[in-house]
């Protein structure tokens, strides 16, 4: 979508990967299907989230047995097909504060003395909740969106802080201490201000952004996607500097690509040793990986652009290990749906890239899910990719063997909770459809994963293996 490709798969096209052609521009791909998809939907009244009950604190865990978490018995909305996964809590949004489904990202945040909290992405705003050593969802309260009710919310954590976007005009970027919930009394939900108990950033095009990214290593979050794309920054990284979060300031952007959908930025540590301690984002440009070198923020540099077979949109991935850069996993939102590529049966495709050369980055394999699905978000935690696949739910894969075999050959799923039990009756298992996990957050020590859907709510879960 952007101009020529300055980068190849000259060792994927030998054996046998071929170069992706690059696409031409659709400025509104990105949210066109999926807002159809919700509003039809809605229209339906799936969005009332006060149709999913939510479990009490006497509830207690469902475990997973013979592939199969029967949280209600006798009920198939309430009946969850699994592996490997217990049922720990689920809170609909309604019971979140939330009177709009519209469930979107989400993200973890530990205090000092070990207290878990999630802040849940809402179409009304962010809700935050503890897990309890129990695997509970204690609802704390909420803050409220900074300007209009969009769908699109995207949260990040940043040492104590959450950092909240969203693409709604003049929203800017929400800063809020979570510290703030280390008192709250659960019986007495907060509902935070805008005005009295967030830091905020302003300096956004027209105040809405599609993600958010935080180096908290180099101390400063990335705010990509803010259109218009006619913009001086083109909607690519826009940097926020969070040495002092009370006082965010912007030192500079990164507009070389345009568009960026998504990113991971990192001090790079890796087998390129011409990179070894520069500021590094790994950007998902919706239809390349684009490698920045950004340590000068006011004057950054595109290292390479590469397309791949099958690139439809471009959206998501994270390295295997962030202290030796040597692969990444990417996922594409639209190959499955416009049946492109390896993808073209629509089952989910997770592709593997070489990057021990930023200049040259290689797509070596992919692996394919076993469950008809979209791909949407995923993060790598000890190995593992913990996959947000729409309506597939939550998909963990192994990764150890890619380092060996980057082909994907060796790549073995390890367990899954289908938090959509609506399409199982479908071939394939599932619906190539923008439904069910928009996000999760596998980073706890407890080992609880939160998973925050769009229609019903916020599921904890947790692997028995």
């Amino acid at each position: 979508m952007k101009s020529s490709l300055v980068a190849s798969l000259v060792a994927a096209t030998a054996s046998g990967l071929a170069a992706a052609r690059e696409l031409p521009p659709d400025d509104v791909k990105g949210a066109r299907l999926a807002k159809d998809t919700w509003a039809a939907r809605d229209a339906l009244g799936i969005y009332n989230s006060s149709n999913y009950a939510s479990r009490t604190l006497a509830d207690g865990p469902v475990p997973c047995i013979d592939g199969l978490a029967k949280v209600v018995p006798g009920d198939a909305r309430q009946t969850f097909r699994c592996s490997k996964i217990d049922f720990h809590d689920f809170k609909s949004h309604a019971d979140l504060g939330g009177p709009l489904a519209q469930g979107s990202s989400s993200w973890g945040w530990t205090s000092d003395d070990g207290r878990e909290f999630v802040a849940i992405g809402q179409g009304q705003g962010t809700a935050f909740a503890e897990v309890s050593k129990e695997g509970k969802l204690i609802y704390l309260g909420r803050l409220p969106q900074y300007s209009t009710t969009s769908q699109w919310r995207e949260i990040r954590s940043y040492r104590n802080y959450m950092v909240i976007g969203s693409e709604a005009a003049r929203h800017g970027v929400q800063i809020f201490d979570m510290r703030k919930l280390l008192t709250v009394d659960p019986a007495r939900p907060v509902t935070f201000s805008n005005s009295r108990d967030i830091f905020h950033f302003n300096g956004l095009p027209q105040g809405s952004t599609h993600n958010i990214v935080v180096n908290e290593e180099s101390q400063y979050a990335v705010a990509v996607g803010a259109v218009p794309r006619n913009s001086g920054c083109r909607a690519g990284l826009i940097f926020i500097d969070l040495k002092d979060p009370s006082k965010p300031t912007s030192p500079g952007c990164a507009s070389g690509d345009g568009y960026v959908h998504d990113a991971q930025c990192l001090v790079y540590r890796g087998p390129h040793s011409k990179y070894n301690g520069t500021e590094i984002c790994y950007g998902y440009n919706e239809d390349t990986l684009t490698i920045y070198d950004v340590t000068d923020k006011t004057t950054t540099k595109i290292i390479s652009r590469t397309s791949y077979e099958g690139a439809a949109y471009t959206h998501q991935g994270w390295v295997l290990d962030p202290n030796w850069q040597e692969y990444l996993i990417l996922d594409d939102e639209y190959d499955e749906v416009e049946r492109r590529g390896p993808a073209r049966d629509g089952y989910p495709v997770t592709y593997i890239w070489d990057i021990s050369n930023l200049e040259r980055p290689v797509q070596t394999g992919y692996y394919k899910g076993a469950t008809k699905s979209i791909d949407h978000n995923q993060y790598v935690h000890k190995g593992r990719a913990y996959q947000s696949n729409y309506g597939a739910g939550l998909r963990i894969l192994d990764l150890s063997s890619i380092p060996r075999d980057p082909t994907g050959a060796g790549v073995r799923e390890l367990g899954f909770f289908d938090i959509y039990p609506e399409d199982d009756n479908q071939s394939g298992g599932g619906i190539t459809s923008f439904v069910g996990t928009w996000s999760l957050y596998p980073y706890f020590k407890s080992g609880y994963v939160l998973v925050n859907t769009i229609e019903r709510g916020a599921f904890i879960v947790k692997p028995t293996f």
